[in-house]
């Protein structure tokens, strides 16, 4: 793989972290407030949608869309998408201000890849011009979700309609105003593979039968104006028209979707812990305790060193899977997208831990990003697979490797 970022990207590399610099960094502040007021609870910032029209304008759209998703692409490649998606991860939300956020992003690429024209022209188009946003319903309370063949959502044909029952969790976007849009994974048969039994249906939120039951709190935190709702279905119906590639392929599509997925979110943790190491170096440059600088301590100074390692560490891992991605597809690059999540959220969790550390107590307030970014290397530790199942996974890839590729004792 090429180390060297192309004139294409490097431009866009500036114009994004230009973009950021001008209209993002200055209100970011702002925008918490906005989002933390419980009055203002589910709203919309308002400064998010003009930085959205604005990005739009400065031609930073859509920018993580790979380039063989055909009309709908700006033409990158997921290695040219990932350094920008580390410039926009500094800051959890300002995803959304390019309309490269997820849940959206890993929608519209299963509508993309896989929708009928009809389906693209009714919820593709809208999604891609930042009009709607949408959810994903996949995780379920009752079963073990990390296996995705355990979902028990029903969606059962009844003549020209599809009719869904089940309860799902963890849907995040639901409460936003402007979700429009649920892609719900269910069972349209419980017998038979194991992984024919899924399917993934279109749904509308305004369908009769969808009841939100509740948001879920991340660390005390409702993440409004998107929001983590628990969800129950009751004799929703729509259109067998809605149902994405057909009856049976819900796990190949869910598999298709979260492999990008988990690349821009590592990319973006990679940004935000870059952005909390920058963040400590000022802070221990600029404090003195015990009659020196703290940088001017040895174990402070073997923290940023550890630190900047395994920021380094995770974002070539991270590259190089998006390379892989892009010549082999998810399939291909299936190790080493297993690889960057177990290794990204926990370098985000270690080097934000650091970062805070050498802030004192100030590090776990508001007054910087640290602790924000914190949880969301924690939260990320099970968004698209815990830990464990892709330990579990890589360590089987790599004993069968190791085994076929044995020719002596």
């Amino acid at each position: 793989m090429d180390f060297q970022y192309s004139p294409k990207v490097q431009d866009l590399m500036r114009r994004v972290d230009g973009f950021m610099q001008q209209h993002v960094y200055p209100i970011e502040h702002a925008h918490d407030e906005f989002v933390q007021d419980p009055a203002n609870r589910w709203q919309q910032p308002p400064i998010v949608e003009e930085l959205k029209a604005k990005a739009r304008a400065a031609g930073l759209w859509n920018l993580f869309l790979p380039h063989d998703y055909g009309q709908w692409s700006p033409g990158l490649t997921n290695l040219e998408y990932a350094p920008l998606a580390e410039l926009m991860g500094r800051i959890e939300w300002a995803p959304e201000v390019f309309n490269c956020s997820a849940p959206d992003t890993g929608n519209m690429e299963v509508l993309a890849r896989y929708g009928t024209p009809e389906q693209q022209e009714r919820w593709l188009k809208p999604l891609l011009d930042g009009r709607i946003r949408s959810a994903y319903l996949m995780t379920e309370p009752q079963v073990a979700s990390s296996d995705a063949t355990n979902v028990e959502c029903s969606i059962t044909r009844d003549g020209d309609s599809y009719v869904l029952n089940g309860r799902k969790w963890w849907s995040s976007n639901i409460y936003h105003p402007h979700c429009e849009l649920l892609l719900v994974m269910g069972k349209t048969r419980f017998d038979g593979p194991r992984h024919t039994q899924q399917s993934t249906i279109i749904v509308p939120r305004d369908t009769p039968g969808i009841k939100v039951l509740r948001p879920l709190k991340v660390f005390g935190e409702v993440h409004s104006p998107s929001g983590h709702g628990e969800v129950v279905l009751e004799d929703v119906r729509v259109p067998v028209s809605n149902i994405v590639l057909g009856e049976g392929r819900g796990f190949e599509i869910a598999q298709g979707r979260l492999g990008p997925g988990r690349i821009h979110h590592c990319m973006r943790l990679v940004g935000a812990s870059q952005r909390a190491l920058e963040w400590m170096c000022r802070r221990v440059e600029n404090r003195v305790a015990f009659g020196k600088k703290l940088s001017e301590q040895s174990s402070i100074r073997q923290d940023i060193a550890r630190s900047r390692c395994q920021i380094e560490q995770a974002r070539l891992l991270t590259l190089a899977a998006a390379d892989r991605i892009d010549r082999e597809g998810p399939k291909g690059a299936a190790d080493l997208i297993s690889m960057i999540k177990i290794v990204a959220p926990q370098m985000c969790q270690d080097v934000c831990d650091r970062a805070m550390q050498a802030h004192g107590a100030m590090g776990l307030c508001q007054d910087t990003p640290i602790a924000s970014s914190f949880a969301y290397g924690r939260f990320v530790r099970f968004a698209d697979g815990p830990d464990e199942v892709h330990m579990s996974q890589l360590a089987k890839w790599t004993i069968a490797k190791v085994l076929a590729l044995e020719t002596a004792p």
